[in-house]
């Protein structure tokens, strides 16, 4: 999205893509899946839309910072979290193949939110950050697999059937 497209409706977009993050991030954390060790946010669904709407880029990395506010690991995560999801619209956005579409969410937060829960976690129990990096960056990327492909999975095949959304959309294999 070029600063020549912004437009109301780009605007729009990119608030109720934020909202539904936010949203859908405060239902996982009062299921006690929204931070921590395991984590299954409903909202990293909404991480793919990047292949779809460019919008989706800046409304991704709001809805991330606005949810990370509540994040029991302060600055760091509301600082790493959010720019690992920025950083993966971004890179979703360049994805040609919708199939691709859900790994540089899971790897960005993998990576990095595995990295500051490994940090997090040896510096207040003592342990060992690589073993701890290594633990949290798998469990961090399961649950990242299981919302980006499967309720992500559904977003890729379901909207670009909704008529009114099917001319925004570019046309990915």
């Amino acid at each position: 999205m070029s600063v020549s497209k912004f437009s109301a409706r780009s605007l729009a977009l990119s608030g109720v893509i934020a909202a539904l993050y936010a949203a859908l991030s405060l239902v996982s954390t009062a299921m006690g899946l929204g931070f921590g060790t395991v984590q299954l946010r409903l909202s990293e669904a909404l991480c793919v839309l990047p292949i779809l709407f460019p919008e989706a880029v800046p409304g991704l990395a709001v809805g991330c910072l606005v949810t990370n506010l509540l994040s029991p690991y302060g600055a760091a995560d509301l600082i790493f979290g959010t720019l690992a999801t920025l950083l993966a619209a971004v890179l979703t956005r360049r994805i040609r193949k919708r199939a691709l579409a859900p790994l540089p969410t899971i790897l960005c937060n993998a990576v990095i939110v595995g990295a500051l829960l490994g940090y997090v976690g040896a510096q207040e129990e003592g342990g060992v950050f690589w073993t701890l990096f290594a633990l949290n960056a798998f469990t961090v990327g399961l649950g990242e697999a299981i919302a980006c492909y499967v309720l992500g999975g559904v977003l890729l095949t379901v909207l670009p059937k909704v008529p009114a959304l099917r001319r925004q959309m570019p046309s990915c294999s």
